[in-house]
């Protein structure tokens, strides 16, 4: 399949009841505190309690705050030589959130599948990408940026809270947002969002190594491999590899 210039959004809408989480009067200031500190200070906050795993408290904190359709973002592919850098947003019920939702990158390939089909059958989302030329034309972390933009702004209807995995919120954004460092392993908003960008952009990269063999895409999803940078020395570079990194920058100007 070939390197789409915008992604086929593919976009399930569910309904449901939001309701406030049950909680003390005590746990309710806890929450508002919380959320307020984040707001005020505007910058990355730290969840740092002892977490293994993700769950829904930093959701339950903006839902303190009268905000109900909180969507996590995240994005995978900044690192490879090839393809685009792929975002996602997730909208999930909080009375039927996934079990076993986690970072991605901890998950085992089949885990991943597994987990990307409950958040597609259970939850809202959106899915976007920017492309090789974009990551040419401006740098990772705009497109980046660029990618989690258009994520967001696919959701229909729009959420109402935003939690960004990383210490920077995208300047496009207009929703009020909240930028949560290692996000996908303490919120499972995110976690879902980079479960279902990786799933997309893994199975991406496996079409595209059908048309250009050799490179290992299949199997390195286009990160610097030891085949995927033999493979650009011996057969080159392909219209699909980005042309302002480095290794892929000194092939094309070594001599």
């Amino acid at each position: 399949m070939p390197a789409p210039e915008g992604i086929p959004r593919r976009l399930q809408v569910i309904t449901f009841e939001q309701e406030r989480c049950h909680r003390s009067a005590a746990q309710e200031r806890v929450a508002q505190a919380a959320l307020s500190f984040c707001l005020a200070v505007g910058r990355e906050t730290r969840f740092s309690v002892g977490m293994t795993t993700p769950d829904y408290s930093i959701e339950q904190a903006a839902v303190a705050q009268g905000y109900l359709r909180i969507a996590g973002v995240d994005e995978v592919g900044r690192g490879p030589l090839a393809g685009p850098v792929v975002a996602a947003a997730v909208i999930l019920n909080p009375e039927d959130i996934p079990e076993g939702l986690n970072d991605s990158k901890k998950l085992t390939a089949k885990r991943r599948v597994a987990m990307d089909a409950a958040v597609r059958d259970r939850a809202e989302f959106a899915i976007a990408d920017a492309s090789v030329a974009e990551i040419d034309e401006h740098n990772i972390l705009r497109a980046s940026h660029l990618a989690m933009e258009r994520a967001v702004a696919a959701l229909d209807p729009p959420p109402d809270y935003l939690l960004i995995d990383g210490n920077m919120i995208p300047r496009g954004l207009t929703i009020p947002a909240q930028a949560v460092v290692k996000g996908d392993a303490h919120s499972v908003s995110i976690a879902a969002a980079s479960i279902i960008a990786k799933n997309w952009r893994d199975q991406l990269m496996v079409d595209l190594a059908q048309q250009h063999p050799g490179y290992g895409w299949e199997k390195n999803a286009g990160y610097p491999s030891k085949q995927h940078r033999e493979a650009l020395q011996k057969l080159g570079v392909t219209p699909h590899h980005r042309r302002s990194f480095k290794p892929v920058h000194n092939i094309l100007y070594q001599g």
